[in-house]
């Protein structure tokens, strides 16, 4: 089985976790694909200080903080694929998805002895914004600049969803992200694809 992984960097349960869903249920549609969804709404997560602890500890978890991070690590180690959803702040990532990213540091352990484990992973971003130009294409950059610097393949979409999928929610939630029927075809088309891409980089190793 190919594993795929929701991350929702929202800290209300709306029309982002519902534009998430809409794509891990389209990857699931693929044989051989199970999916998982994670919040990180009302969770704990310290903010990394790059003390650099965890490397010279030679460990792949934070050794500073026992928060609500150290339960994501091995979920993440052990996907195949990745979907991250941020609604738009200030153009960018929530500050909840950019404190997640930040907390890893600790990957530096395990490239270190093998420079591809995160080159056989495949990762897709979604971006659910107010405005209809909004920010979402900075927002998903900002996810796969995640995916690039450690070595995740971004995947993109079809025809217009060239870095991810951006969803407008007209500031009315879920049913704003619901009424949006070109972004949600644009999140179950990377969600598709995530899962596919995932499943045929599996199937060369």
């Amino acid at each position: 089985m190919v594993k795929i992984l929701g991350v929702c960097g929202s800290p209300r349960k709306s029309s982002t976790y519902f534009s998430l869903q809409m794509a891990l249920k389209a990857a699931a549609e693929i044989d051989g694909v199970e999916i998982e969804l994670i919040e990180l709404r009302a969770k704990k997560i310290n903010f990394c200080i790059h003390c650099n602890k965890c490397i010279k500890d030679d460990v792949n978890y934070c050794t500073v903080y026992q928060d609500d991070m150290q339960a994501f690590y091995e979920k993440v180690y052990n996907a195949d694929g990745y979907i991250m959803a941020s609604p738009v702040y200030e153009m960018n990532i929530t500050g909840q998805l950019a404190t997640f990213f930040n907390r890893f540091r600790p990957t530096y352990t395990i490239m270190k002895k093998d420079a591809t484990f995160f080159s056989r992973k495949v990762g897709g971003a979604i971006a659910v914004g107010g405005t209809r130009n909004g920010g979402q294409e900075s927002t998903i950059n900002a996810i796969n600049g995640f995916y690039n610097t450690h070595g995740v393949t971004p995947i993109n979409g079809a025809l217009g969803v060239y870095a991810g999928a951006s969803v407008w929610s007209k500031d009315q939630g879920t049913a704003g992200a619901e009424a949006d029927e070109i972004g949600m075809e644009n999140c179950r088309q990377i969600g598709k694809k995530v899962a596919m891409m995932a499943k045929l980089l599996q199937a060369t190793l």
